[in-house]
């Protein structure tokens, strides 16, 4: 099993958008982000922050996601 990656918001952002994912709106420090096929995911925006392990981790089953597919999408 893949060992988690520390990501920021930012990098993310930009991976999710790679596979599809559009942002819909931003209110505060949150974007919310949305799939064509109906996935949705709330990401926070903390600048230069590292996103927990925890909350990465209910992000990419939000996005149906594995780890392996994230690592494949921030190279």
């Amino acid at each position: 099993m893949a060992k988690l990656p520390s990501v920021t918001a930012k990098e993310l952002i930009s991976a999710l958008e790679s596979i599809g994912f559009q942002t819909v709106r931003q209110k505060g420090s949150h974007v919310r982000m949305h799939h064509t096929d109906g996935r949705t995911v709330t990401i926070p925006v903390h600048t230069r922050q590292v996103i927990g392990k925890g909350l990465l981790l209910k992000i990419l089953r939000d996005a149906e996601l594995t780890k392996e597919e994230l690592i494949e999408l921030l190279q």
